[in-house]
C-alpha cells in the first residue's frame, strides 16, 4: 500500500483532526470538475491504492466505468487520463494501452509474462569448454575453432564436444560475447593509442576572399620500378591563382620546403589549406607548419568528390597538358622547379585567362553556376576585381610592383617563353637519357 497526497501538509505526521475531516477521498470525486480541481491542487484529496498490479487495473477499469469515459468529450477524456496517471503512477503510454483495452473489450485484465519459447541448446558447460579451447589455441578465428570442436568429437572421440561440433560460426561468436564466456576467460591487451585527427573534414568557405588554396600531387610516372618526380599543384579557390612546385620524393625532407615555397609564392595572405586524404599532407609535420602560420587546415570529406575538384581539374588542364604522362627521373626535379617558379608562374597567373562562375539561385533555392564569356579574366585580374583587394596583400607586396610584373611582356611573349623553356628542358632530358648520362 502507498499513500499519496496532493498537498504537502497532508503528508505530514502532525495533522489536526479538524483538518482531516475536510479532506476528500477518491470515491468522492464523482464529477470531472472535482477531478480537475484535484489535478490543479486546489482540492486536498487523500487516496490509498494497493500496489498490487491486479488491484490497480481493477481500479482503473472502475474509474473508467464510473465516469463513462467512452461518452466523454476530448477535453474531459484528457482530464480523466491525467487523473489515472497521477493516482496510479503509470506513464501516459501505459494508461493509453489500458484505456484502449477497455474500449475494445470492456474490461482491463493483466497479461502474464511470456517465457522465451526457444529452448536453450548450448549449456554453460559447453560455453566453458569453448572458452578453454580458445585459451589453448590462442583465440583462433571462428571457423578454425569450429573445426577444432569437430575434430575433438569426431576424430578423437571426446563426447563433451558433441554439441559444439555442430555449432555455426556466427553463433560461436555470439557465445564468445556471453557472460558465462567472459567470466571464464578474460583477455587483456595493451592500451592502443588513439588516432589523432589531423585537419578538419569539411569543405572550406572562403566567402569570396582569396587565400583559400586547394592542393594536390601529380606523379610523373614510373619506369623500371623507379619513381618519377612529383608536381605539387596549389590553386586558390576564388582567384584561381596557381603555384606549381616539383619535388623528387613525397617525404618530409622534400615536401616541407616545397610547401613553404608555395605559400610564399602567393601575393596574398593564405588563410586556408585544403587537401585530399593523402599522407603527404595529412601528417604532423604539415599540421605543425600550418599551425605556426595560423592557416586553417581542412581535408576532403568521403563521397564528396567536388571538395578538391578545382585543383583536380587544373591537374589535367595545366600540369598534364604541359608535362604529359611520361616518366621523368627524380634527379630532374630542380630543373622543373625552376621552370615552374619562373615561366610557368608568370604565364598561369598573369597571362592565361580563366573562366569564373556566376552563381544564381532559382525559386526552389537551388544554386546554378554559369561560366560566361564576360567573366573570363586572368587570375591576377580577378584578384584586382575583388572588393578592397589591397587588404589581402602580404606585407611588402604592392600592386605597383605586381602591375609592372604583369605588363612586362605580352600574353604571346609569355607563352612563347614558357614553351621555349619547356622544349629546351625536355630536349636536354632526352639527350641525357639517350646517351645514358
Amino acid at each position: 500500500m502507498f499513500l499519496a497526497l496532493s498537498e504537502p501538509e497532508i503528508a505530514s505526521e502532525v495533522v489536526h483532526d479538524q483538518r482531516m475531516k475536510t479532506i476528500m477521498s477518491l470515491e468522492q470525486l464523482t464529477t470531472i470538475e472535482s477531478i480537475q480541481q484535484f489535478l490543479d491542487g486546489t482540492q486536498a484529496v487523500a487516496f490509498c491504492v494497493a500496489t498490487n498490479k491486479q488491484e490497480r487495473y481493477r481500479w482503473v477499469q472502475k474509474t473508467l466505468v464510473k465516469h463513462r469515459y467512452i461518452t466523454l468529450g476530448k477535453v474531459d477524456k484528457g482530464v480523466v487520463t491525467r487523473y489515472l496517471m497521477k493516482v496510479t503512477g503509470y506513464s501516459r503510454s501505459q494508461i493509453n494501452r489500458l484505456i484502449h483495452q477497455y474500449i475494445q473489450t470492456g474490461t482491463i485484465v493483466t497479461k502474464p509474462a511470456r517465457h522465451n519459447g526457444f529452448e536453450r541448446h548450448y549449456t554453460d558447460a559447453d560455453i566453458r569448454l569453448l572458452a578453454a579451447m580458445d585459451e589453448r589455441h590462442g583465440q583462433p578465428s571462428g571457423a578454425v575453432l569450429k573445426k577444432l570442436c569437430e575434430r575433438a568429437c569426431q576424430r578423437f572421440g571426446q563426447a563433451d564436444y558433441q554439441r559444439l561440433a555442430g555449432i555455426s560460426v556466427s553463433h560461436l561468436y555470439s557465445l564468445r560475447g556471453s557472460k558465462t564466456y567472459q567470466r571464464q576467460r578474460c583477455t587483456l591487451t595493451k592500451t592502443r593509442p588513439k588516432a589523432a585527427s589531423i585537419g578538419q573534414r569539411r569543405k572550406p568557405c572562403p566567402n569570396d576572399q582569396p587565400g583559400y588554396i586547394r592542393i594536390d600531387s601529380v606523379h610523373q610516372g614510373d619506369q623500371d620500378k623507379r619513381k618519377g618526380i612529383y608536381h605539387i599543384n596549389a590553386v586558390d579557390q576564388v582567384t584561381q591563382f596557381q603555384v606549381v612546385a616539383t619535388v623528387e620524393r613525397i617525404n618530409s625532407e622534400s615536401m616541407l620546403p616545397a610547401l613553404k615555397h608555395i605559400l610564399d609564392a602567393f601575393p596574398f595572405k593564405i588563410r586556408g589549406f585544403h587537401a585530399d586524404n593523402g599522407s603527404e599532407y595529412i601528417n604532423y609535420n604539415v599540421a605543425e607548419l600550418l599551425e605556426k602560420l595560423h592557416i586553417d587546415f581542412t581535408k576532403s570529406r568521403p563521397r564528396h568528390s567536388n571538395d578538391n575538384g578545382l585543383v583536380e581539374s587544373k591537374n589535367g588542364a595545366v600540369v598534364r597538358k604541359l608535362y604529359g604522362y611520361d616518366h621523368i627521373p627524380q634527379d630532374c626535379a630542380d630543373s622543373f622547379s625552376e621552370l615552374n617558379s619562373q615561366q610557368l608562374y608568370r604565364y598561369l597567373n598573369f597571362h592565361r585567362p580563366c573562366y569564373f562562375p556566376s552563381t544564381t539561385t532559382d525559386d526552389k533555392g537551388k544554386e546554378r553556376k554559369q561560366y560566361l564569356y564576360l567573366d573570363m579574366m586572368t587570375p591576377y585580374e580577378k584578384f584586382r576585381s575583388l572588393p578592397r583587394p589591397s587588404q589581402h596583400l602580404k606585407r611588402g607586396v604592392t600592386f605597383k610592383s605586381l602591375d609592372a610584373f604583369a605588363s612586362k611582356m605580352t600574353d604571346n611573349e609569355a607563352a612563347e617563353q614558357l614553351n621555349s623553356a619547356r622544349d629546351n628542358l625536355f630536349k636536354q632530358l632526352h639527350e641525357r637519357l639517350k646517351f645514358g648520362t
